[in-house]
C-alpha cells in the first residue's frame, strides 16, 4: 500500500495501540461508501468486491435503508423482549413467508448467535425426543465456518480457529464435506441428532454444495430421524443467486440461519424453525437483550423486501457471468487461476499451484490498485461485491484486479 501521511497514520496507530490484536486490518481507513465504492480518509476511492464479508449487499449509503433507520432511530431505540415492539414482530412475519418452510423466527444480534441458537434448538429437540446426551451428536463439514462462540467453533470443522481454546465442547462430529457415503456410515453408529452445513462453504474455499448432496443428507436425516440445519449466513439472502441459497437444492431444511446480509451493515441475525421444531423451545428456554431490537428490524424489513427484488436477483444473476467469464479469462491469460467456482455473486477463484498461499499477497496489491477483496484461506480469492453492482463499477474492479494480477505474476 502507498504509505499513509499523518491525516491517517495516527488513527492506525490508534488502533494498534487499543485494539486486541486479534486482526491485521490493511493499513487504509476508510471513511464513506456510496453503492460500490468506498473513500479512504486520505479520498482514494476503492471499488468494493468485498462487501464487508458479503455483508453490505445493497452497497453502501443505499437512500431506503437510510430512511427505514432514522425513522425507527426518532422513535423507539430500545425495548427488550420483555415488551412488544413492531418492527420484530413484522420481520419475524415476513421471515416465515419469504422461507416456504419456517413456522416460528428466533432474532438475535450475529450469525454465531443464530448458530448458537440452532445448536441448542437441535439439544433440546433431541432432549424432547428421548435421547440421552450420547445420542445429540451433531455432523459438521470440514472447510465448514459457524461462528466464533466456544460452541459454533467447535462446530467449525478447522482447528485453525480452535486452537488453545480446549477443552471444546463434545457433541460434534466431522466428515468430508459432500461425501455422502461417510455421512449415511456416520448415521448407522446411531447417534446423530442434526446434520448442519454451509449450501456454499464460504471461510472453507468457497466450496458449493455437490449436485445432490443436499437432497442426499435429507433423505439420510429423514430416514434416521435427525434434523438438517442450513447455516446461510453468508450464502443466503440473495448472495448465491436465490434469496435462499438452499431453494437451488431442491430441499427443505428444518432450521435455516441468517444474519450478514440480513441487516446490510446493521447487526441482526436470525433462526428460522421449521414444524418439527417451532414448539421445542418455550417460556426461558433460550434469550437475548438487544436481539430482535426494533432498529434492526425495522432496516431488515427493507433489505428482506429489496433482495427479494426480481431486479436484484436479476442483477446477481447477470453479473455473475460477467464477474465468472472474466475471472476464468484471466486465469488463463495470466496462468494465475486453476478454477472459478461458486454460485451467484459468491465467487472463488483458486490459485494455481505455483501461486498457492499467496493470496494475502494479492489482496495487498489489489487494495494499492483501489480493489477491496477478499480471501477464503491463503489458496483461494473470494469475489463476493454488493448485489447491485453495476457494469461501470464491475468493470472497473475488474480491470484494477487485472492491473493487480500484472504486477503479482511479474514479481
Amino acid at each position: 500500500m502507498p504509505p499513509q501521511d499523518s491525516s491517517t497514520s495516527p488513527l492506525i496507530a490508534l488502533g494498534k495501540r487499543y485494539w486486541l490484536p486479534v486482526y491485521k486490518p490493511r493499513d487504509v481507513v476508510l471513511d464513506h461508501g456510496s453503492g460500490a465504492r468506498v473513500w479512504d480518509t486520505e479520498g482514494r476511492d476503492f471499488i468494493d468486491f468485498g462487501a464487508g464479508i458479503a455483508v453490505n449487499a445493497l452497497g453502501h449509503g443505499d437512500p431506503d435503508l437510510l430512511s427505514a433507520l432514522t425513522a425507527q432511530a426518532g422513535k423507539l431505540w430500545h425495548a427488550s423482549n420483555v415488551f412488544w415492539t413492531e418492527p420484530p414482530l413484522r420481520l419475524a412475519e415476513e421471515l416465515v413467508q419469504a422461507s416456504g418452510f419456517a413456522e416460528r423466527v428466533f432474532l438475535c444480534n450475529s450469525g454465531a448467535e443464530a448458530n448458537e441458537a440452532a445448536i441448542k434448538l437441535v439439544r433440546k429437540w433431541a432432549a424432547a425426543q428421548g435421547r440421552d446426551p450420547s445420542r445429540r451428536s451433531i455432523v459438521t463439514f470440514r472447510g465448514s465456518f459457524h461462528g466464533r462462540t466456544l460452541a459454533t467453533v467447535t462446530a467449525t470443522a478447522q482447528p485453525k480457529y480452535q486452537e488453545g481454546y480446549e477443552p471444546l465442547p463434545g457433541g460434534f462430529r466431522y466428515l468430508d464435506f459432500n461425501d455422502a457415503d461417510a455421512l449415511a456410515a456416520a448415521f448407522a453408529e446411531g447417534d446423530v441428532a442434526a446434520v448442519m452445513l454451509e449450501p456454499v462453504q464460504g471461510e472453507g474455499g468457497v466450496l458449493p454444495a455437490a449436485p445432490g448432496f443436499l437432497k442426499r443428507v435429507r433423505e439420510l436425516c429423514d430416514a434416521h430421524g435427525a434434523l438438517l440445519v442450513l447455516d446461510e449466513i453468508q450464502c443466503g439472502m440473495g448472495r448465491s443467486g436465490t434469496l435462499f441459497a438452499h431453494v437451488q437444492d431442491g430441499v427443505r431444511p428444518d432450521i435455516v440461519t441468517l444474519a450478514k446480509a440480513l441487516g446490510c451493515g446493521f447487526p441482526i441475525g436470525a433462526m428460522l424453525a421449521g414444524p418439527k421444531v417451532a414448539e421445542t423451545m418455550q417460556f426461558g428456554a433460550h434469550g437475548t437483550t438487544f436481539g430482535g431490537n426494533p432498529m434492526a428490524a425495522a432496516v431488515a424489513r427493507v433489505v428482506l423486501r429489496k433482495l427479494a427484488s426480481p431486479a436484484v436477483l436479476g442483477n446477481v444473476a447477470r453479473q455473475s457471468d460477467a464477474l465468472r467469464s472474466t475471472l476464468r479469462a484471466l486465469g488463463g491469460e495470466l496462468g494465475v487461476f486453476d478454477e472459478v467456482r461458486g454460485r451467484g455473486l459468491m465467487l472463488g477463484a483458486v490459485l494455481a499451484e505455483r501461486h498457492r498461499g499467496k493470496a494475502g499477497e494479492i489482496l495487498d496489491l489489489a487494495a494499492a490498485h483501489g480493489l477491496l477483496l477478499l480471501q477464503a484461506g491463503p489458496d483461494v480469492l473470494r469475489f463476493v461485491p454488493p448485489l447491485i453492482i453495476g457494469d461501470a463499477d464491475l468493470a472497473e474492479g475488474l480491470a484494477r484486479l487485472r492491473a493487480a494480477l500484472q504486477d503479482f505474476v511479474g514479481r
